[in-house]
């Protein structure tokens, strides 16, 4: 399943993000820059996590029924109960992102690229 933004390609680029191909693509040569947080109880876990400039970072959802989504600057999933996202990121600086239908209860969450 491939992710969906609400923006183009150049874009996500300009925003230090690169929406990256799904989980399994990531094995391999990818495999040790790969990050992943779980959505899971209405909270994103772990909440802020630091990663090196080109690492991947791919959401995964644990909270089925309950739908949810990953929105940033550059980025966006699709709304969902299960599956996963997944985002490079290319540039140095803070990405905070939320879900936002949680966002009210404090769903959030930050991406430190070093």
């Amino acid at each position: 399943m491939r992710p969906r933004t609400l923006l183009g390609p150049a874009a996500a680029l300009i925003a230090g993000v690169a929406i990256a191909a799904p989980t399994a693509a990531l094995e391999g040569a990818h495999a040790s820059s790969g990050h992943i947080v779980t959505l899971k109880n209405i909270r994103f876990h772990p909440a802020t996590l630091t990663i090196k400039r080109g690492d991947t970072v791919t959401w995964q959802w644990r909270d089925a029924p309950t739908e949810h989504n990953v929105t940033g600057p550059g980025f966006k999933s699709r709304t969902m109960a299960k599956g996963s996202f997944t985002v490079r990121f290319t540039r140095k600086g803070t990405f905070n992102y939320h879900c936002t239908i949680h966002v009210s209860l404090g769903m959030r969450g930050k991406i430190v690229v070093r």
